[in-house]
């Protein structure tokens, strides 16, 4: 969240470097002392740059909390709500609340998620780029693949790929029964003819993301194989039909759980055992979640709108077998959504 609303890139620490968003007044940066300099740096390429945002430092003996807490008084705040970023590290919140015990330190994820979801064009044209890099990549290294190579191989040819095109991405490959496992394995696996293969990923494109996964056979699929692909695909298809604006973002993941469970593979998360999407941006995964009680508990459900972003990835995982996820990112219209990238055709040509 810092860098969508400030442009400022910052790697992790112990110090606290924050950005505070009055609702009345001009946003501060809280900074160490010694970087004051990059800080402004960052600034000028940003929105709170000239005279909209000031930077308060603060040196290694002095507390960054009660630097936050006189400043919040001297702009007449020293009595209200804190609204915290969901990510910030627990010992800065603590700190806060500990120096300004008159605050109400609450989660600020409301505002700050409520912001990212809705995307813009440009947003949008960042996304777009980027899953059509991923398929781009995926389809290369499908063609690539041959009997007798690992898992990591494959992987190494992803990366290879996504230096091809120039943006930092990469994919977690998972082969035969270990497909069944919906985040794979880390046990050794090698590539045989009549495989099933699985990719799942994305890359970033100046900050935002793709999240594909497409699963195909090496050779011939067998009968189940070609019947479970057939059945995600039409509970992802499902799942795109039903996303529109004003629906509650659970009736999403029903719709392609219904399709799964009428096929025989249920009840419920038997063998669909996640949710049928997350919302995508800046994060691989982030705000809102299509399923029930949206995962981390809003007070009240959240409702599709148009700008969301979303995953598209229902899946049936057989254990000890195989199995088969689909997965393409939707954004949300006016009238219903679209995918960024086409719907696998089958197994044996996936793209």
């Amino acid at each position: 969240s810092l860098l969508y609303f400030t442009n400022i890139r910052w790697g992790g620490g112990e110090r606290l470097f924050a950005c505070v968003i009055p609702a009345t007044s001009n946003p501060f940066i809280v900074c160490p002392a010694f970087e004051e300099d990059r800080a402004r740096e960052q600034l000028t390429r940003g929105p709170l740059a000239g005279e909209r945002a000031d930077i308060r430092v603060w040196n290694e003996d002095e507390s960054p909390y009660v630097l936050v807490a006189r400043d919040l008084r001297d702009r007449g705040l020293a009595t209200g709500i804190v609204g915290v970023e969901e990510t910030m590290p627990f010992a800065w919140t603590d700190g806060i609340a500990s120096a300004a015990p008159q605050l109400h330190v609450a989660s600020g994820t409301p505002i700050t998620a409520g912001c990212r979801m809705v995307k813009d064009d440009h947003e949008l044209d960042l996304i777009r780029l980027a899953c059509a890099a991923t398929l781009k990549v995926y389809e290369a290294v499908y063609r690539a693949v041959q009997p007798g190579m690992t898992q990591n191989q494959v992987s190494d040819l992803i990366d290879a790929g996504y230096r091809q095109v120039g943006f930092p991405g990469g994919a977690s490959v998972q082969v035969g029964e270990y497909t069944a496992l919906p985040h794979g394995s880390s046990t050794p696996q090698i590539i045989r003819e009549g495989t099933i293969i699985m990719l799942d990923d994305g890359c970033v494109v100046e900050g935002y993301q793709s999240d594909i996964t497409r699963t195909f056979v090496l050779g011939t699929a067998t009968a189940r194989m070609h019947s479970v692909f057939d059945i995600v695909k039409r509970a992802q298809t499902a799942a795109l039909a039903a996303a529109r604006p004003g629906v509650p973002l659970e009736s999403i993941d029903a719709a392609a759980r219904k399709v799964i469970v009428d096929a025989g593979y249920g009840p419920g998360f038997t063998y669909f055992t996640h949710r049928v999407g997350h919302g995508l941006g800046m994060d691989g995964h982030e705000w809102p979640y299509l399923v029930t009680n949206n995962m981390f508990g809003w007070k009240t459900a959240l409702t599709a709108q148009a700008g969301m972003v979303f995953s598209d990835e229902p899946g049936i995982y057989i254990r000890g077998e195989f199995g088969v996820r689909l997965e393409d990112d939707m954004y949300l219209t006016s009238d219903g959504a679209r995918l960024f990238t086409p719907q696998s055709a089958s197994l044996e040509q996936p793209f």
